[in-house]
């Protein structure tokens, strides 16, 4: 079974859940499902039932449809990239080197990260001023990866 680090729905649960303080369980329960599905959900199990996994994506207001476009997900750079050095290629195949150091997020989720170059990086960390910080949509994003 594949882990859930590399599935934008188990790093969207697991990341929603946390946020608002929720046990597995009580996530089971509120969402009207058992708390094994739960578990294999949050670990990425690629056989699950739809109607579901909608029923638990239903309390974040959200729901899975058929859609092509490919997109990095965001919950998994949040857990596993952010405040580290990174490596951002951007569909363009322009390379960026520096640190993610935030998120904006609207109601339908992430839609950019700021981002601070390694050439700024020590005067950011020194004054944390917001003029030494780019903005990267996150659609514009192929992949990121630590260095």
């Amino acid at each position: 079974m594949p882990t859930g680090r590399n599935n934008y729905i188990s790093n969207f649960v697991k990341y929603n859940r946390s946020k608002l303080r929720m046990t597995q369980e009580e996530l089971a329960e509120k969402a009207g499902v058992g708390l094994r599905f739960v578990r294999e959900l949050e670990q990425g199990k690629e056989t699950l039932r739809m109607d579901k996994v909608n029923q638990v994506l239903a309390l974040f207001g959200y729901q899975v449809v058929p859609g092509t476009e490919r997109v990095k997900d965001p919950y998994e750079i949040l857990i596993n990239h952010f405040h580290k050095n990174v490596r951002v290629l951007l569909k363009n195949k322009i390379a960026l080197l520096g640190f993610i150091t935030d998120s904006i997020a609207e109601t339908s989720g992430i839609k950019a990260w700021k981002f601070v170059p390694n050439n700024k990086a020590i005067e950011y960390q020194k004054t944390k001023d917001p003029k030494l910080e780019q903005v990267i949509d996150h659609a514009d994003i192929e992949n990121v990866e630590n260095l």
